[in-house]
């Protein structure tokens, strides 16, 4: 390797450290000042945000990971309780399979919503980015990340909700808050029509008020769903569904030849 593609400081790190006789969280001694005395939202905020989190934080933070934790039989929860079947002695790797499906079409999305928020707060002209946001989806034909909903319909009551308890709180800013209703504006006034905040729009807008940056949101996600996971794998333990789920798709997804197959068969 030559000089230049070295790295220039030999890397360290500050999350954590050890003796033989302690253990600490950044700066943070665990068994006296954590242990019994702190959460674990207010620790794993400490952690990432790396300062002490306002209880502000520790309420948006809490709604959030709630709100994200568990929405049915979905693709991550299915990916789940299959591999759990298939290797019941492998708990994490079921819960991790799950966590796959984490990303920009489920769960996930907040991080795409953000990045939008982000282009209408920097912009010097808000509402004109938004709208050409809204236009650039519309003439896409694809849905705009943080809105609408195929369950939740006329509105997402999980969205409002989130919203509700961000606006009664008075130390937020509310810059992200506001590009998001401006978004809301813009993709109702280009579609002719009312389209839902959805639960991962609100969340980007929250996040982004207590300071988590757009591209570490999605870990909110993975570190909520892995908790409902778990739960899918108990549920799973105790009232089996995977094996169901497998013979269902198996009988309704039907064998069609494709046209020119050849085949084994003498002629």
């Amino acid at each position: 390797m030559s000089n230049s593609s070295k790295p220039s400081a030999k890397p360290v790190t500050s999350l954590c450290t050890h003796t033989l006789t302690s253990l600490h969280y950044r700066n943070a001694d665990l068994v006296q000042d954590l242990m019994g005395k702190k959460t674990f939202t207010e620790v794993m905020l400490m952690q990432i945000l790396n300062r002490a989190p306002r209880g502000v934080d520790l309420r948006i933070t809490d709604a959030v990971l709630i709100v994200l934790m568990e929405h049915g039989l979905t693709p991550s929860a299915i990916s789940t309780r299959l591999v759990y079947m298939s290797a019941p002695e492998n708990l994490q790797g079921a819960v991790a399979a799950g966590l796959l499906a984490v990303g920009s079409s489920f769960v996930g999305t907040m991080e795409n919503c953000s990045g939008l928020l982000d282009r209408i707060s920097a912009a010097a002209d808000p509402e004109a980015e938004a709208l050409a946001i809204a236009s650039h989806y519309k003439n896409l034909k694809s849905p705009i990340p943080g809105f609408g909903h195929h369950l939740h319909k006329p509105v997402d009551p999980r969205a409002y909700k989130l919203l509700d308890l961000a606006r009664a709180e008075p130390e937020l800013a509310g810059d992200k808050i506001r590009a998001l209703e401006k978004l809301s504006t813009a993709v109702d006034a280009v579609a002719g029509r009312p389209i839902t905040i959805n639960a991962t729009g609100a969340v980007a807008a929250l996040l982004g008020e207590i300071g988590v940056p757009t591209a570490v949101m999605r870990g909110f996600a993975v570190i909520s769903r892995a908790a409902g996971l778990v739960a899918h794998i108990v549920e799973e333990q105790n009232s089996p569904s995977g094996r169901f789920i497998w013979e269902t798709v198996e009988g309704a997804v039907p064998f069609v030849a494709a046209r020119g197959q050849v085949g084994t068969g003498a002629a």
